[in-house]
């Protein structure tokens, strides 16, 4: 595993991560595959995980979609949580502690820490990419742009 919050390697890291998550993507577009493929990448590679995983725009509601970890919430409104200010909002939400962000559903009481982005294509929101953790102030402003630029990473080379 990388450990990206050891200072310096942080960008290293996630320059590491894209290539891989690219070459991983080179052979196939499929949205299921790739979000399969996509959260197992982050669940194994990414350090104090203990979800990644997506919620999919579904007529304006957020379904669960692929991901790693514990069981989860199925259906979120918008607006509602973390994963529902992002979808509304379509900014990231980087949280440092959930139990302070009002709204928030605790589909895990072990998560401390969020970091939802927003997927959008061509004006379109796809879903989130939602990661949770059990450590507070997990995600930092460089793992935000991190995951960010991973995120673009799988909307263009995935079909959605």
């Amino acid at each position: 595993m990388i450990d990206l919050n050891t200072a310096g390697q942080g960008l290293a890291g996630y320059g590491l991560l894209k290539a891989q998550l690219q070459a991983l993507f080179s052979d196939e577009r499929d949205f299921i595959a790739n979000a399969a493929q996509f959260s197992a990448f982050l669940y194994s590679q990414l350090d104090d995980l203990n979800w990644a995983g997506f919620y999919l725009n579904k007529n304006e509601e957020l379904v669960l979609g692929p991901f790693q970890g514990q069981v989860a919430c199925v259906r979120i409104a918008f607006g509602r949580g973390v994963c529902g200010a992002a979808a509304a909002t379509r900014q990231t939400q980087r949280v440092e502690d959930v139990h302070e962000f009002p709204g928030h559903i605790a589909c895990d009481s072990a998560s401390n820490s969020e970091l939802v982005v927003p997927l959008v294509k061509n004006g379109r929101l796809i879903g989130v990419l939602d990661l949770d953790s059990p450590k507070l102030s997990r995600f930092s402003a460089e793992d935000q742009a991190g995951i960010e630029a991973l995120a673009e990473v799988f909307l263009r080379l995935t079909d959605c």
